[in-house]
């Protein structure tokens, strides 16, 4: 893949990373040598999408050295997303041949769609802080308690737990034991996040509700007492922000919970304000529910006062929360929000509380969950980025987990996972960020497993014993480093870097055993931290671009690019044949120009490189020639 054309959204590629609509973007493509070192192209052709229709501009070769010619092309945007690829054509034995498309999901010798082109945003950009962010997920009801919370009456739902007690994790109990963690108590362990690395904390929903979870929310204007109140988050938010953390709120736009004081008013009273507020079918009590659960009713936001109550304007909940100290929302079912049977106002809402929220804080980052395909929702005037599920996690997991250590559903799905080889894995992983622009893909989250799965480390294999135990943990360190090196924001939950394991997304809800660090894999944890480290040194990791270089069953290679900088990601699940790569391909002149930064040194062998073999293993390397 070395010998691929290569084109992306990072700054390589595109220069004007945050154009306005009539501003001209001078786009550049590498076209490698083919394996002879002949050119790969004779010609490359810009073809975009203006106003509907294709427009055709030459490019023009820029410069060339040993491993290829960077050609440039100047493209005008008319449109708010203006969508383009680029043709390439040479003589039959060139690399290109006679016709060749180069879109975001690779070169194909034939005619391709729209669907995957690249697309050039206009829109205001994503705040400059979060390509450099780590994020660290914490469940407040089982990450840290204060002394004071035993003091406070656990709430009339509750069925209180013992810190160290099993997690009820099937059954009716499962949203009501109550560990009592709170506010405060993630204040004592603040240093614990710092030191890991992370800049980021994101806590799951801190308003009142009927259950553990709290996606059930009775208001949102205040923090719930059991977590200490809005003191408590006051002060959370202070601690965060002096040890360079900023803070991530979660917010239900889809749903309230039965309990939410809009919805008790709706009920008592057909003619209420807060009536439209919700579905319903009949009043009082036949109304949509999301998946239809009656203790989640569903928001109508074709309600112009639930809007501005929301999410519209500086009196709506997402913006009092910003300027009461919050940097970012994580909006819960965003997939969801605003689209009901014949209804679809997803796209309005996003806008709408994306500018409400950049009014209350201009750098604010909102993040839009998201478990399937969503690139049709992120096309630049909404949400920033996604959860990247489809994108990232079960790609990973079915490269580094597999049916043989799980008969649990996949996902939801009525089967186990499945084991699939890297090139079907990579395929998948560039097919659904192929249909995102470049800045929606590196504003979305990676996560290896949060509190809605079961833990990374038991999708390895890794809570097993004996070698199978060894095995899963090696697995697992190697999806940290695909976690840590891949484009997009890297987003660990709490426990997954002393692994802690989980069956189920509950199970994985497990307290954080702070007074049984005995029990802690501190292997794991020092390795969380070399390669935020890692990360943290070298921007390449954090804002370079993504070429493929080699793909097969039980490896995978990349790199990343930035102006100066080149980084290669070298990542094995299992022992494989050599991977062979070119030295004039990578642009560098022996395996000497190879520093290792995690993992093994390479060997050279003639003018190739002969990468690593052995797996599970990752490996990370410095290129020292510029590219």
């Amino acid at each position: 893949m070395l010998h691929h054309p290569h084109h992306d959204g990072s700054t390589l590629y595109v220069p004007e990373q945050a154009p306005a609509l009539g501003d001209v973007v001078n786009l550049r493509i590498f076209v490698p040598h083919d394996a002879r070192g002949e050119s790969g192209a004779s010609a490359v052709t810009l073809r975009a999408v203006l106003d509907g229709e294709p427009h055709l501009a030459p490019a023009e070769q820029e410069e060339s050295d040993a491993s290829g010619t960077w050609w440039r092309a100047p493209l005008r945007l008319v449109n708010p997303v203006t969508r383009y690829r680029f043709l390439l054509t040479g003589p039959p034995e060139s690399f290109a041949g006679a016709y060749a498309w180069l879109n975001a999901t690779g070169i194909h010798r034939r005619e391709v769609t729209d669907t995957a082109d690249f697309r050039m945003i206009s829109y205001p950009p994503t705040p400059d802080w979060v390509a450099d962010a780590v994020v660290y997920q914490v469940f407040p009801d089982r990450f840290g308690r204060s002394a004071a919370a035993d003091t406070r009456t656990p709430p009339m739902w509750a069925r209180p737990a013992a810190w160290d007690d099993a997690v009820v994790h099937q059954g009716p109990r499962t949203p009501l034991q109550f560990f009592g963690g709170d506010l405060a108590g993630i204040v004592e362990h603040l240093d614990h996040v710092a030191e890991l690395g992370a800049t980021v904390l994101y806590l799951t929903p801190f308003f009142p509700a009927h259950s553990n979870h709290r996606y059930d929310a009775s208001t949102f204007d205040r923090v719930d007492p059991s977590l200490g109140g809005d003191e408590a988050f006051t002060a959370l938010v202070n601690a965060a922000h002096a040890r360079g953390l900023r803070v991530m709120g979660d917010l239900t736009t889809n749903h309230t919970g039965d309990s939410h004081e809009w919805f008790l008013a709706a009920q008592a009273d057909a003619e209420a304000p807060e009536t439209a507020y919700y579905f319903f079918e009949k009043h009082p009590d036949d109304y949509a529910s999301w998946f239809d659960l009656p203790s989640l009713p569903k928001l109508d936001h074709s309600s112009t006062a639930l809007r501005r109550r929301m999410y519209e304007g500086a009196d709506s909940v997402v913006s009092r929360w910003l300027t009461a100290g919050l940097d970012a929302w994580r909006i819960d079912v965003a997939n969801m929000t605003g689209r009901y049977g014949a209804q679809d106002l997803a796209h309005d809402v996003a806008r709408t509380l994306v500018a409400t929220a950049r009014e209350a804080k201009s750098d604010v980052w909102v993040l839009a969950e998201h478990g399937h395909d969503a690139g049709p929702d992120l096309q630049g005037d909404g949400w920033h980025g996604t959860m990247d599920y489809a994108g990232f996690t079960r790609p990973v997991w079915t490269w580094l987990g597999g049916a043989e250590n799980s008969t649990r559903p996949f996902f939801g799905q009525p089967t186990a996972s499945p084991v699939l080889g890297g090139i079907d894995v990579v395929t998948g992983m560039r097919e659904v960020h192929a249909e995102m622009p470049w800045r929606a893909q590196t504003a979305s989250t990676l996560h290896l497993d949060s509190h809605d799965l079961p833990r990374f480390r038991t999708a390895t294999g890794g809570d097993g014993s004996g070698d199978i135990s060894l095995r899963g943990r090696e697995k697992h360190l190697v999806g940290t480093v695909l976690q840590l090196t891949m484009p997009g924001v890297p987003s660990i939950f709490a426990g997954d870097e002393i692994g802690l394991t989980g069956v189920d997304g509950e199970h994985s809800r497990t307290p954080f055993p702070w007074n049984r660090q005995q029990e802690w894999d501190t292997r794991t944890l020092e390795f969380y931290r070399l390669l935020i480290e890692l990360r943290r040194e070298y921007v390449a990791l954090r804002r370079g671009g993504l070429r493929w270089v080699h793909v097969g069953d039980d490896s995978m290679t990349f790199l990343r690019e930035h102006d100066g900088e080149r980084i290669l990601v070298h990542a094995a699940r299992a022992d494989h044949p050599p991977v062979i790569l070119p030295s004039r391909a990578l642009g560098i002149a022996s395996a000497d120009d190879l520093i290792p930064l995690l993992g093994e040194r390479c060997t050279r062998a003639a003018d190739y490189v002969l990468l690593p073999s052995g797996g599970p293993r990752a490996h990370v390397y410095r290129l020292t020639a510029e590219p």
